[in-house]
Parts: C-alpha cells; sequence; structure tokens
C-alpha cells in the first residue's frame, strides 16, 4: 500500500512546474524594470523550492501515517468509512441540504394539515381498528373451539389417517363448530364492507 501512495505522490508532485529556466525564457511583462524582474524571479525560485521541500515533507509525513494506521490495525476500510462519515456530515450542514430539508419540511406541515389527508388517516385509521377488533374476534372465537376440542379431545384409536381423513370430508362442513366459525366469519364480512362503504 505505501508504493502505492507513493506513486501516486510521486505523479502529485509533477502538477506544479520548478524549471526556473523555463521561466526565465519568458518575456517580461511590459512596465518592470529589470531589478523588478529579478526579483520576481528570484522569489518564484525560493517559492518554487519551499514547494519541493513542502511536498517531500508532506510524502515522509503519509508514509509516517500509513506506518502508524498498519500498527494500530487500521485498514483503508476504516478510513474509507471516516471519509463517507464526514463527507456525509458536510453534505448535512450544506446549505443546500438545509434549505432542501427546511422546504420538504414546509410541504410536510401543508400535506398533513390538509383535510384530504386527515380524512385519509381517519379512514384507515378506522379501518384498522375495525380489522383488529375483527381478527380478534376470529382469534377469540378459534381459542374458544380448540378449548371446546381440547375439553373433548378425540379417542387414542383413530389413526393420523383417519384424523385427516375426518377433517377433510364434507360431514365437517355440517358441524356446528364449522357453521359457528363461517356465521362470525360472514358477519364480520358483511360488517367491515358496511360500515368501509359507509365512512367513504
Amino acid at each position: 500500500m505505501e508504493s502505492a501512495n507513493q506513486g501516486l505522490l510521486s505523479d502529485a508532485m509533477t502538477d506544479v512546474p520548478v524549471d526556473s529556466a523555463a521561466a526565465a525564457r519568458t518575456s517580461a511583462p511590459e512596465g518592470l524594470t529589470l531589478a523588478e524582474e529579478e526579483e520576481l524571479r528570484s522569489e518564484l525560485a525560493k517559492v518554487e523550492e519551499e514547494i519541493g521541500t513542502l511536498r517531500q515533507v508532506l510524502a515522509a509525513k503519509e508514509r509516517h501515517c500509513g506506518e502508524l494506521k498498519r500498527k494500530l490495525g487500521l485498514t483503508p476500510l476504516d478510513g474509507l468509512k471516516q471519509n463517507l462519515s464526514k463527507s456525509w456530515h458536510d453534505v448535512q450542514v450544506s446549505n443546500a441540504y438545509v434549505k432542501t430539508s427546511e422546504k420538504l419540511g414546509e410541504w410536510n406541515d401543508k400535506v398533513t394539515q390538509s383535510d384530504f389527508y386527515k380524512k385519509t388517516q381517519e379512514t384507515l385509521s378506522q379501518a384498522g381498528q375495525k380489522t383488529s377488533a375483527a381478527l380478534s374476534n376470529v382469534g377469540s372465537a378459534i381459542s374458544r373451539k380448540l378449548g371446546d376440542m381440547r375439553a373433548h379431545p378425540f379417542s387414542h384409536s383413530f389413526s393420523s389417517y383417519s384424523i385427516r381423513h375426518s377433517i377433510s370430508m364434507p360431514a365437517m362442513r355440517n358441524s356446528a363448530t364449522f357453521k359457528s366459525f363461517e356465521d362470525r366469519v360472514g358477519t364480520i364480512k358483511t360488517s367491515i364492507r358496511a360500515n368501509g362503504l359507509s365512512d367513504m
């Protein structure tokens, strides 16, 4: 990984020209005296030398940073996570994000205060309550019937085949338990339809 970073650094180090001879070949802009031009060229050479030194220092610091991360067991994935976290934070505090959040908040307030939203919310709430009550009634009926079946268990002489066969037989549909369950489901279905249509 270090060699990959060094390769990137050496590529980045070629971005700013350090060739002072090339700079000397260009003609001086009008209005500069020869002394001013020499002074500017001298300052340019010093700045370019400082840039080169800073690049070397930066490369050494990045190598040292990589070694420290390796010793601490930090992987490039950890760095990526940290960068993404920082980037997301930067996005959240950006003007565009803040303004968009404010605008969406305003729209949300307008929508939730509208009559259509309130009516829809009430209708869905009522439908949920009615469905919950219906399912509760069905659950109670099933529990009660299962309790009745536990109180009167089948005899042990039936095989598993005969139990499955007896449940699937048409005679089962004519039993009082099945009729009671079927009537209750029909009543609930009719109640939900009637109430659901009248509310809309």
